[in-house]
Parts: structure tokens; C-alpha cells; sequence
């Protein structure tokens, strides 16, 4: 009986997860700077509440556009990656900054928040195909190690404004020059890994032969269901820390960074998923952590009003299990997808799945309206529950022994 090989690994693979989670969470950082932010928005341009969410709606709207644009020209996979990432996390600073720089009202901030979005589209999925490139085995974990950067990345503009003085605009500004050194990063000191395919050639019919493959689409159909909760949660659970925390007198600064604290606290449980992802196996991490987010979905609200510290510490185990299992979804992509076009499958599951969001994100604001916050976060437990389902699934097909290295 011949023995499978196994994969040898560059001693480089460290330096490069190092290197390229610091350009992903500089990079990213861009995503909530204006919701970040809004509650100086909403008192100096007279926002309502729903105008106001229009500033994180339109960075998800601008996100799933730029992945439609890039999965269907195959950009991630016939555009040097580096290069790619570097290029997008300058554009994307540079419409951040144009909201510090230029907007005076709700229009234009919107149009420059569609338009980060889309540019972060070349952030994101390049990034985690950057990654896959130097870890064939340990993948669970470094792209573990990668969202986790992008979760803090993403909390970061709250700890920014907890800090920070009291000009939103000089806010807004620093995070978009952290975005802007988080693509120099990338592509001064990162180049593709050992395990990277040759250069593809264009071939729009990639995008529907994703979903024809049974593994991959039952691996995207999990993330579907994670991402219908995920966003709304790191969106609408700073407003609701701000509301409780109120509720007891507790002062801005507190609530914001709680805020940062709550959405930073999944990376620690990206980096522990990934971990346990690749030695007990990845339909069973991410059923585990979809179980015990989507169990804080139906609970969170029944804390409202409750001491802050037992609030955050309920909040910061929601924070870690909401995100744990983010990466592993993608790392089945890449164990199941052509490998000429990862870069593109990894695309179409990132844009199908912030296109979800912006249901989850409308509807929860809709539900604290009629219910309350008690109630409100009960509306996303949907989305884990098929998760979970679509995981269990894939555990049970025969594609699964190419997961993890048959730890499915």
C-alpha cells in the first residue's frame, strides 16, 4: 500500500500569516468606521434611525457588488493577488477618507460608503486566498488566525472613537490611513505561497459551476446561514450595549468600548475554532458554534436592562462563537473547489453571503420596533439553525473525506 505524502510546509508560512492578518485587520478596518461613528452623524446631520443604518447597509451593498464584479471576471484568480489587495485597500481609505474629508450630509455618505464596500471586495477574498497559498495543512487555523485580524480590524473603529477626540472626522481619518498601510503591507513584504495554482484564464462559466458542486454548495449553503446572523449581530449590538448601558447610567466611552470588546472577543474564538477545526474537523466546530450562537440569539435580549458586566460577559461569549466558525467555511471552499479558481469560488460565497446580511440587518430594527430589544436578536436564529443542517450534511457525504484532511 503506497503512502499518501504529506505536504511540505515553507518555514516562511509564519511570517507570511503574520504579515498578511496585519494587512487584513488594518485593511478591514474600514468597514464599521462610519457606524462607528454614528452616533455624532445622527446628532449632526438629523438622522432617524433607519437613515442612519443606511451607513452599514451600504458598505454590505457596495461589498456584494464589488464580489459579483470580481467572481464574474475572475479577478482574485487571473489578477496577481497581492496586487489586488494592496490596490483595493487604497481606494477603499480613499472613499473612507472622502467621508471625513467631503461629506456634509447623508447622500453623499452613502455613496462613499457603497463605494468602500465595493472596493473591500478586493480585500477580503483575495486575503484568505493569499493565506490558503502557504498552509496546506494548519489551514483551519490560519485562516482562523486571518478572520480573527478581520474581527478586530472591524471592532477596531469603536476602540478608535472610545479613545479618540471628539471630531468624528479626525476618527474617520485615522482608520483610513490604518487601511491604507494594511495594502502596502501586503504588497511590500507578502508574495503567493508555496501551494498557489498557475494563473487561470477567464471563464465567466466559473461562477455557476461553484453551486455545481454538491461540497462546496452545502459548505456555502452553512456559511449562508451563518451570515444571516453575523452581520446583524456586530451591527445592531453596539446600539443595543449603548441603550442598556444607558438604561443604567453607565457613560459613551463605556458602551463603546464594551463595543469593541464584544465584536473583538471573535478572534479569540476564530483562532480556538481553527485550532480544533483541524484536528477534530470542521462540520463539527462549525455546528458547534452555530449551535451556541444561534442559543445567544433567542437569550441575548433577555438581558436587557440586566448589570452591565453580566451584559458584556454574555455578549463577549456571543461575540467569540458568532464569528468562530467564519473561517472553516471558507477553508472547506478551498479543500472542495477547483483549485485553478478558488480565488472565485471563495467570491461567489462572500457575495452570496453579504447579500443575505442586508435582510438580517433591516429586519432586526424592524423587530425591536414591534417587540423590543428583549425579542429583537430572536429574528436571526434562523439562519444557524440551517447552518447547522446544511453542515451535519457535508459531514455525511463522501467529498467530506477531502476536508481537513478526511477530519471532515
Amino acid at each position: 500500500m503506497t503512502a499518501v505524502p504529506v505536504p511540505m510546509e515553507s518555514p516562511a508560512r509564519w511570517r507570511a500569516l503574520a504579515l498578511i492578518a496585519l494587512g487584513e485587520l488594518l485593511g478591514m478596518s474600514l468597514w464599521f468606521s462610519a457606524s462607528a461613528v454614528s452616533p455624532a452623524l445622527k446628532a449632526e446631520w438629523s438622522l432617524t434611525d433607519t437613515a442612519a443604518a443606511w451607513l452599514t447597509l451600504a458598505v454590505q451593498l457596495g461589498f456584494v457588488a464589488g464580489t459579483l464584479a470580481s467572481a464574474i471576471g475572475n479577478l482574485p484568480d487571473i489578477v496577481p493577488t497581492r496586487r489586488l489587495f494592496a490596490v483595493s485597500a487604497w481606494l477603499g481609505a480613499a472613499a473612507n477618507a472622502g467621508l471625513a474629508l467631503f461629506a456634509r450630509g447623508p447622500a453623499a455618505a452613502v455613496v462613499l460608503r457603497f463605494l468602500t464596500g465595493f472596493f473591500l471586495a478586493g480585500v477580503y477574498p483575495p486575503g484568505m486566498k493569499i493565506m490558503a497559498t502557504w498552509f496546506r495543512r494548519g489551514r483551519g487555523m490560519a485562516l482562523g488566525v486571518l478572520v480573527g485580524a478581520l474581527t478586530v480590524g472591524k471592532a477596531f473603529p469603536y476602540l478608535v472613537n472610545a479613545v479618540g477626540g471628539s471630531s468624528w472626522r479626525a476618527n474617520v481619518l485615522v482608520v483610513s490611513v490604518l487601511g491604507a498601510a494594511g495594502g502596502a503591507i501586503v504588497l511590500l513584504f507578502v508574495g503567493e505561497g508555496p501551494h498557489s495554482a498557475r494563473a487561470a484564464r477567464f471563464d465567466v462559466a466559473q461562477v455557476a459551476k461553484v453551486f455545481g458542486n454538491r461540497g462546496v454548495r452545502l459548505a456555502d449553503f452553512g456559511y449562508f446561514g451563518h451570515m444571516w446572523e453575523l452581520y446583524a449581530m456586530w451591527t445592531w449590538v453596539p446600539v443595543f450595549l449603548r441603550a442598556s448601558f444607558t438604561a443604567h447610567g453607565a457613560g459613551r466611552s463605556l458602551a463603546e468600548a464594551a463595543s469593541f470588546l464584544v465584536i473583538g472577543s471573535g478572534a479569540a474564538g476564530c483562532v480556538a475554532a481553527g485550532l480544533l477545526a483541524d484536528r477534530v474537523g470542521r462540520t463539527t466546530v462549525t455546528s458547534w458554534a452555530m449551535a451556541i450562537s444561534g442559543a445567544c440569539c433567542l437569550g441575548i435580549g433577555l438581558l436587557y436592562d440586566a448589570p452591565p458586566a453580566m451584559l458584556l460577559a454574555v455578549c463577549a461569549v456571543w461575540g467569540a462563537a458568532v464569528v468562530a466558525d467564519s473561517a472553516q467555511f471558507s477553508a472547506c471552499v478551498t479543500e472542495l473547489a477547483d483549485p485553478r479558481y478558488m480565488g472565485t469560488a471563495l467570491t461567489v460565497q462572500t457575495c452570496v453571503g453579504f447579500l443575505l446580511t442586508m435582510g438580517s440587518i433591516e429586519l432586526v430594527p424592524l423587530a425591536a420596533g414591534a417587540v423590543g430589544w428583549r425579542w429583537a436578536f430572536a429574528v436571526l436564529a434562523p439562519g444557524p439553525i440551517l447552518g447547522v443542517a446544511a453542515m451535519l450534511r457535508l459531514r455525511g457525504l463522501p467529498e467530506a473525506a477531502q476536508i481537513a484532511h478526511g477530519r471532515r
